[in-house]
């Protein structure tokens, strides 16, 4: 049989479907709900629930082909790719999964029966591996499957024994090789030694330990196995290529490379650049398709990377200035399409989004690397490159760090990073020295040595009695610390608490007016002026008060922006995650992942659903609960972000559940109106929304429609009808300016038929003023003469006075170019008319301030040309 890859992938799910187990669908390569993870990077993460004991799993058995990318991270062979035979940032892991169900010897016999007797490999190349002290895989392996003990190596803790963690399930594993043969690698004698001959085909984990915190093991209850296979490796064998690379995955992407670049492919160490180009392309593709786009931050950044290094070797087979990732992921959707549909269904999407990143890639970034070469190619001699020249190519020409140190490393030069450290500390200096917020406390005045730090009960009520227990005056600000305060100091977006505190101390009092709230290190600092009275030399009680109108203001748009993110990732797709937020009283800015504008109808449909959310009235819920928990119950956490171990969770009803401590509404009819004004771009692949909520929604609704009033009443019409009048109106106009262009061309005409020109030598001069002429017929008069004499052997010098301006034109036959220059001509007669004017050797034109003398300019080009004829 001829194994193909679609026929592999359908061959081992089927094979597994059999022995009882379900068929799970690939997980997208953007992780749900797993915020330690980069990508998926393997066949047992989206089973990680029921691994770990935190969900019932719905079947003991399981089987899936999962798309899988390792590049960045602790998983990282991106530096690896197109260098090595087996190396990917993309791939696709084949593994069957038991969930307390079966064990060693079952995970075993089916391996060995799936790769021997259905995938027809030779069962005397075979060779596995087991943990040290794994007696029972031993046996098996030797006295069930009749692998002879020569090809049975027993292995230690960094090859043979698998870890979900430091702590929780764990236990040995078993590999299966594959003896390619000598010519591979002379110098491998076995598996246990680094090298090319023997190939790791599948990987069974057994999973039957728990470590514990003090690093004992103790037997688990359920023993569960998690195998992987590589999609890639597994085909190079069947189709007898010797790399990965050479097989129908990648060789129909490497022709569409050689096609369009004319340069033949090289199966040895040359050919890295299209090995390269597949891969990555590969690579781009799927993550692009599931929803995560290149940015500068995160996941983003790294397909970022990945896109820029898939450039850098396309400089090397000819493509410096040009595209060329995306005219090739068209053959990885045709190879891959029906293996993941979803390919097809976002093609033209995910080839526009990689032709725009390289376009950009190309105009900011790749029109400076010659400097780099050349920059690079001075200090091969000395071995290294000054820290300043690093940094002047990082701060002032973009060009990434990492891109940098690859071409340093291409040249063999190494960066002086001490040099390149002393500019960035400069750069920041310089940067903290123009910051326009300094927060430069003077020394605190402490009035009560036992305080430790400030709690926070703004959750429950917005005033409350507390001890002000310090205070600092800088300037005009004045920065004041309670033991307990309702002042929600800004965090999460949302800004500090207004209001006031008040107090009495020797039968004095004062009042201080908090305007803006904000934590340093454990203390709640509330910032203002005191505005009677004068603050106290002791420790004293006080009364705190948040602006009521103001808070409950912020909490609407915090609520509002909860259901936006939801609303947005229903419409969008789930990939329009949360980049950053500001929220203010009734107002809020809401930034995203998305790679183009969002359209006036999924604006609309994204109003509508958070309105709808409104309506209903749903209570939000605020609750502390353990992390594991949160994201158990299927809470949004967002990757990059440092939890502890009890975090709080904010939720509207079952439709949205994000880690949350901002201060939010009772229940989302509390929002009032949720109206967005705004949607653009603040960086690539970043979407901006603005919007108001409640009061400031409900004004912005009655201004509009008080404009539209008025603009109804300017047009005699209805509010209703006014597009309609518009509309008509601009009909209007374009009739009118037709007709009028119809009257312009007969008087054009009329006007020529006037002209009296005269002759220099050959060449006809046409000079003439007009009085109130638009200049547009003046082109027009040009026209007509420049279609008698068929472009050739005349001048045109037209001037006319209009609106209480000069204008000038002047056009010249196309034979007279070289000796006439319009350009020149109308630069001559700029002081006569008091203004200037610019256009081609061909055509020019010109305006002032002294419309009176139009004549005399034109006289004095007919005297110039008189001197040139």
């Amino acid at each position: 049989m001829k194994w193909t890859a679609n026929n592999v992938r359908k061959t081992f799910l089927e094979f597994f479907r059999e022995r009882g187990h379900v068929v799970v669908p690939s997980s997208p390569l953007l992780p749900w709900n797993d915020p330690t993870l980069l990508f998926t990077n393997a066949g047992m993460n989206q089973f990680k629930p029921y691994f770990l004991g935190e969900e019932e799993p719905p079947f003991r058995r399981a089987t899936s082909v999962q798309k899988c990318m390792r590049a960045g991270g602790k998983h990282n062979d991106l530096d690896n790719v197109g260098f090595t035979r087996r190396h990917h940032t993309f791939f696709e892991m084949l593994g069957n999964f038991s969930f307390g169900d079966y064990f060693k010897r079952e995970a075993i016999k089916w391996a060995w029966e799936l790769l021997t007797e259905v995938y027809g490999l030779d069962k005397n190349r075979m060779w596995a591996t087991v943990y040290l002290d794994d007696d029972e895989a031993y046996a098996i392996w030797r006295d069930e499957i009749g692998i002879p003990e020569e090809r049975i190596l027993r292995l230690g803790k960094k090859d043979n024994f698998w870890e979900m963690g430091d702590t929780g399930p764990c236990g040995p594993c078993s590999e299966l090789h594959y003896d390619q043969g000598p010519e591979f690698d002379p110098n491998q004698k076995d598996p246990s030694e680094e090298g090319e001959r023997f190939l790791e085909l599948w990987n069974l984990v057994f999973m039957q330990y728990n470590r514990k915190p003090d690093g004992t093991l103790e037997p688990l209850p359920n023993k569960n196995i998690d195998t992987g296979m590589g999609l890639e490796r597994l085909l190079a064998v069947l189709q007898g290529v010797d790399s990965n690379f050479h097989t129908d995955l990648f060789m129909p992407i490497i022709q569409e490379a050689e096609r369009i670049t004319g340069v033949k492919y090289d199966f040895g160490e040359e050919g890295a650049p299209f090995r390269v180009l597949a891969d990555h392309t590969r690579a781009l593709v799927f993550a692009i398709t599931d929803g995560i786009y290149p940015s500068n931050f995160g996941r983003g950044y790294v397909l970022r990377r990945i896109l820029r290094r898939a450039h850098r070797f396309a400089q090397k087979i000819g493509f410096e200035d040009k595209p060329i990732i995306y005219r090739l992921a068209p053959v990885v959707v045709e190879i891959m399409g029906d293996a993941y549909p979803e390919l097809k269904e976002r093609k033209a999407e995910v080839e526009l989004i990689i032709k725009k990143e390289e376009e950009k890639f190309i105009e900011h970034v790749a029109r400076n690397l010659p400097r780099l070469r050349e920059a690079l190619e001075a200090a091969r001699d000395s071995g290294i490159i000054a820290g300043e020249e690093v940094f002047k190519f990082y701060d002032t020409y973009g060009l990434p760090l990492d891109l940098i140190e690859e071409y340093a490393d291409d040249y063999g030069v190494k960066i002086d990073w001490e040099g390149f450290d002393r500019e960035m500390a400069k750069q920041k200096e310089r940067a903290r020295e123009k910051s326009t917020f300094k927060m430069e406390l003077p020394e605190w005045k402490i009035l009560d040595e036992n305080y430790k730090e400030s709690e926070f009960v703004g959750y429950k009520t917005l005033e409350t009695t507390a001890r002000l227990v310090k205070y600092a005056v800088n300037g005009k600000k004045v920065y004041l610390v309670l033991d307990r305060t309702p002042f929600y100091a800004e965090s999460g977006g949302q800004v500090g608490d207004k209001g006031y505190i008040s107090g009495e101390f020797d039968g004095e009092s004062f009042l201080f007016k908090v305007e803006d709230t904000q934590k340093f290190g454990k203390d709640i600092v509330h910032i203002g002026r005191v505005t009677h009275g004068k603050l106290p030399e002791q420790a004293v009680e006080v009364s705190a008060r948040v602006d009521r109108d103001l808070r409950l203001a912020a909490q609407r748009a915090h609520t509002a922006t909860h259901l936006l993110h939801k609303a947005l990732r229903e419409i969008l797709g789930e990939h329009a995650r949360q980049e950053g937020s500001l929220v203010e009283p009734d107002r809020l800015r809401f930034d995203f992942v998305h790679f183009q504008a969002v359209k006036d109808e999924e604006i609309k449909e994204i109003e509508r659903i958070v309105n709808s959310k409104i309506i209903e009235n749903i209570e939000v819920k605020k609750e502390w609960m353990p992390y594991r928990e949160a994201i158990k119950q299927g809470v949004m956490a967002l990757f990059g972000e440092k939890y502890g171990e009890t975090v709080r969770v904010v939720s509207v009803g079952d439709y949205s559940k994000e880690l949350c401590g901002g201060t939010h509404v009772e229940r989302t009819g509390d929002i009032g109106f949720f109206k967005i004004v705004k949607e653009e771009s603040v960086a690539s692949g970043i979407r901006r929304i603005e919007a108001y909520v409640g009061h400031k929604a409900v004004q912005y609704a009655q201004e509009n429609e008080e404009t539209i009033k008025e603009l109804a009443a300017s047009l005699h019409t209805e509010p209703q009808k006014v597009i309609t009048r518009v509309n008509k109106l601009l009909e209007e106009k374009d009739a009118a300016e037709k007709e009028l262009n119809q009257l312009y061309d007969i008087l054009a005409s009329e006007l020529f038929k006037k002209l009296k020109p005269i002759s220099m030598n050959g060449v006809v001069v046409y000079s003439a003023p007009f009085r109130n002429l638009k200049p547009d017929v003046l082109k027009r008069i040009a026209d007509r003469i420049n279609e008698k004499h068929r472009g050739k052997g005349y001048v045109v010098l037209f001037g006319t006075d209009k609106n209480g301006r000069a204008h000038v034109f002047i056009r010249i036959g196309e034979d007279l170019k070289g000796r006439l220059n319009a350009r020149e001509l109308i630069k001559k007669i700029s002081p006569i008319i008091q203004g200037g004017g610019g256009g081609s050797d061909l055509k020019a034109e010109g305006g002032g301030k002294k419309p009176e003398k139009v004549k005399e300019a034109l006289d004095t080009l007919v005297e110039e040309l008189k001197s040139k004829l």
